[in-house]
């Protein structure tokens, strides 16, 4: 049988924080977590209540959490983020950045003071948190340019046109294409067409606003989303966008021709069914624009 002598012990050796927590947010007793390179000393916060410590709204999503874990009684897994400057009284020691912490919380079967409890685990997952970033945003971004990739683009499409089709939020899809891209590759090699991509991918950044999207849909063709913007409001951004490549894209001329881009602009409109139609269109208007002699913007 395990001698209760060495209760003591083992509770101060768990590697991740343990704290056990009243339904009121009080800290009744702080266990384990020692490791200076991975949390923050909690031993001082036994006796406080989160209310105290915390801003309101970082406070209130705590105490949520724990009477969730009361009213269900059921394990509750979270994940947050904190620093030692969102907790008053913790120390300075340890982690220099914010952590990201998984937090198991399961309610007990005994009172403290009167006082239902949780015990409330928190683990230092900032690297696996770091790794999934990454990942992720792997998954959602064209390697060449950095901006986004089709995969990302749709799921933007369809939620902006979800938003479209219920409340009526304005969205205009802008859809681009390179002229004499071909030449580029044929007479500069093909690092310089790469390079004239980034250049394109670099001006469209410059020119969106964080609530717009930017994606390489693959070869030399690019999409921008821009949600609250009419038909008009796009087509003007987009020649402004255009002028803009057409002089730095002026380096890479071929026997004299500048290498210019072509955009078919379109709104969101009651008559699509979906995203797809909003970009078969813009599609359509692309082609005109370049069947037109290109280095144009054509809305329909």
């Amino acid at each position: 049988m395990f001698p209760k002598e060495h209760l003591a012990e083992v509770l101060a050796a768990l590697p991740d924080p343990a704290f056990l927590l009243s339904e009121q947010g009080r800290y009744i007793a702080v266990f384990g977590g020692k490791d200076a390179r991975y949390y923050h000393d909690g031993s001082g916060l036994v006796g406080a209540c989160i209310s105290d410590l915390m801003e309101s709204r970082k406070a209130q999503w705590f105490l949520d959490k724990i009477a969730r874990a009361l009213q269900t009684r059921a394990l509750q897994v979270v994940e947050y983020e904190l620093s030692n400057k969102d907790v008053k009284g913790l120390p300075d020691t340890g982690p220099e950045e914010p952590i990201w912490f998984e937090g198991r919380i399961q309610a007990l079967d005994f009172l403290v003071q009167g006082e239902r409890v949780v015990l409330w685990v928190a683990s230092n997952i900032t690297e696996r948190h770091a790794l999934e970033a990454r990942l992720r945003a792997h998954s959602e971004t064209d390697a060449l340019t950095g901006l986004f990739n089709r995969r990302r683009l749709t799921q933007e499409l369809d939620n902006h046109f979800q938003a479209f089709a219920r409340y009526g939020t304005t969205t205009t899809v802008l859809l681009m294409d390179m002229d004499h891209f071909k030449a580029i590759n044929d007479t500069h090699g093909h690092l310089a067409g790469d390079e004239a991509l980034v250049a394109v991918a670099r001006a469209c950044r410059a020119h969106l606003r964080s609530t717009d999207i930017a994606s390489r849909i693959g070869g030399d063709e690019f999409v921008i989303v821009l949600p609250h913007t009419s038909a008009i409001q796009a087509k003007e951004f987009a020649n402004r966008l255009r002028k803009e490549i057409k002089l730095d894209l002026h380096r890479f001329a071929v026997n004299g021709v500048t290498p210019t881009v072509s955009a078919g602009v379109t709104q969101m409109n009651n008559n699509d069914s979906s995203y797809e139609d909003t970009l078969k269109r813009a599609d359509s208007a692309l082609y005109a624009a370049k069947a037109s002699g290109g280095d144009s913007v054509l809305v329909v």
